[in-house]
């Protein structure tokens, strides 16, 4: 085993492990379909608009490092955030956590396929590393994971259910 793939499975492993902080999946289960758009008084998201703001980043992060044809199509911030907030339906909600976790899962395999070096330099990017934006991925879902946490609990939704 060469000596990187150590390393690159702590990387991988850590986009989903609960060491220092809780997952996505658990700050978010059990959440009320009524409060998942409740936002808390001075504060600008809700539950809903941050679990979204997440998968698309994510997804954002992913094709950046995967898509040899990538082009940053996304206005920031606008684009990174719901458009609007909005009661959401049990399906929506679903497909958002479910497509969050499948491309993790594709993330957490990229980082760990093949030969590839991480330290490398993405072609679409300007001098960003595969290794860099595979963290900042782990890091904005861990910080808005615990945005999450604290919106639940000033909405009266904490401890999940």
């Amino acid at each position: 085993m060469p000596e990187t793939d150590g390393w690159k499975s702590i990387v991988a492993s850590s986009l989903d492990w609960e060491q220092a902080h809780m997952s996505l999946e658990s700050v978010v289960v059990g959440l009320a379909p009524e409060l998942r758009s409740k936002k808390p008084e001075a504060l600008p998201h809700s539950v809903w608009d941050i679990l979204e703001h997440i998968r698309i980043a994510q997804h954002d992060l992913l094709d950046f490092c995967t898509n040899p044809d990538y082009h940053h199509d996304l206005a920031w911030p606008d684009d990174y955030w719901p458009k609007e907030s909005r009661d959401v339906s049990d399906a929506e909600w679903e497909k958002s956590v479910t497509e969050f976790k499948r491309e993790r899962e594709e993330l957490k395999k990229f980082t760990t396929e093949n030969d590839r070096d991480l330290t490398a330099t993405i072609p679409a990017g300007t001098g960003q590393t595969y290794l860099r934006t595979v963290i900042v991925a782990l890091d904005h879902t861990s910080y808005h994971t615990g945005e999450i946490v604290t919106v639940r609990r000033l909405i009266g939704a904490w401890p999940p259910s």
